[in-house]
C-alpha cells in the first residue's frame, strides 16, 4: 500500500514554516530483499528468520536505510519535491521496522533561508503512531526563478 499525497514541487518562494507532507507504505519481504540486492547489505537479521530469532530483535527487521528512504521519497516527490537537492540528513533509529509494518514518513518545514534556498526539515517515520526513526534534513529547494 502506498498512500502518497500529491507529487510535484513546492518552490522555495511558496514554502512556509510548518508545511508538512507524508507518505505511508507497507514494508514487504520483497522490499527488504530488493534493498539487500541494491545496497549489497545481506545482513541475516534482515533476510534469515531463524538467524534473526536469536537476536535482540527476536525476528527479521527491515534495513534502517530502507525506512529512511521513505523520507527521501517525501522530500524528492512532495516537499519541496522535484528538483530538490539533499545537502544533509541526521537519523536516529528508535525502534525496528518489521516486514508487514505500515510506515508513515513525515517531513515538516522547520526553517527557511530564502536567500540561499536552504530549507531545514524535521523528518520522522512512524509505525502505529509510534516513532521508529527521527532526524533532520537540510535541502536546497527549487526556485521559480530558475525554471
Amino acid at each position: 500500500m502506498l498512500d502518497n499525497q500529491p507529487r510535484g514541487t513546492i518552490v522555495i518562494e511558496d514554502l512556509e514554516v510548518g508545511m508538512m507532507r507524508s507518505l505511508t507504505k507497507e514494508i514487504t519481504d520483497l522490499d527488504i530483499e530488493l534493498f539487500a540486492q541494491v545496497s549489497t547489505d545481506h545482513n541475516p537479521v534482515h533476510l534469515d528468520e531463524d538467524y534473526a530469532q536469536d537476536t535482540i530483535f527476536a525476528g527479521r527487521i527491515a534495513h534502517g536505510m530502507l525506512t529512511a528512504g521513505l523520507i527521501s521519497a517525501v522530500i524528492g516527490e512532495q516537499l519541496p519535491g522535484h528538483g530538490t537537492v539533499y545537502l544533509g540528513q541526521s537519523l536516529k533509529f528508535l525502534a525496528p521496522v518489521r516486514p508487514g509494518d505500515l510506515v508513515t514518513a513525515e517531513v515538516t518545514v522547520l526553517e527557511i533561508d530564502y536567500g540561499k534556498r536552504r530549507v531545514q526539515l524535521e523528518t520522522k517515520c512512524l509505525v502505529d503512531g509510534k516513532p521508529v526513526l527521527k532526524g533532520e534534513a537540510t535541502v536546497l529547494a527549487p526556485s521559480a526563478k530558475f525554471d
